[in-house]
């Protein structure tokens, strides 16, 4: 028997029907319990059930509208990003208590947004624990890590050798580097922006 059941109520019932429905019940076997025999046996068992069901639909209600409000408020993060305004997206992303795969995925895309890249990979291999089956999470990763794997080697625009070759000088391999590192960071960049406008 489901605590619904027990309470004799539907499952779309109001919470205040449940209230209604619980507190109708409990009088009832609160009377009936101080009868003789195995009729007040059966009221007193049957109040602690009501009592049980109720506190355990009411909890499985809370932990619903929690959930809910979490994912609502995850997509205002996301909003705030396709905006453009970061700041806010961080305090919203600092608000949050309760941090699953999709806050650490926004926290990525954030901390991209400022350039943070090492701090960015960290985030998504973090999502990526929590949901190792979302293929948007992997995606972002392997992208990332492309392109802080392209600016280890590199060392970034700043290290550039003082005494190029002459092939250098005509702009052979740097603008190779160039051009490959640029496509990479538009790789990740659109991949970020794409998943962001996608919720």
């Amino acid at each position: 028997m489901s605590n619904y059941e027990i309470l004799q109520i539907d499952e779309n019932a109001t919470d205040e029907e449940v209230k209604e429905a619980y507190r109708a019940l409990k009088m009832k076997y609160n009377e009936e319990r101080w009868q003789d025999g195995e009729a007040g046996n059966k009221a007193a068992r049957m109040l602690e059930k009501v009592d049980a069901a109720y506190e355990e639909i009411m909890r499985e209600r809370r932990e619903k509208a929690r959930s809910d409000s979490g994912v609502n408020a995850l997509d205002e993060v996301a909003d705030l990003i396709r905006k453009g305004d970061i700041a806010a997206a961080q305090e919203k992303l600092d608000s949050f208590n309760e941090r699953n795969a999709e806050w650490h995925y926004l926290q990525s895309v954030v901390f991209y947004k400022k350039n943070w890249i090492n701090e960015s990979k960290k985030q998504l291999e973090i999502a990526m624990q929590l949901d190792g089956a979302n293929p948007k999470y992997r995606d972002a990763y392997d992208k990332l890590r492309a392109r802080a794997d392209y600016q280890q080697q590199t060392g970034g625009a700043q290290n550039i050798d003082p005494n190029p070759s002459s092939e250098e000088q005509m702009g052979g391999n740097f603008c190779a580097n160039c051009a490959s590192f640029c496509y990479t960071f538009l790789c990740v960049n659109c991949l970020f922006n794409l998943c962001c406008n996608c919720r």
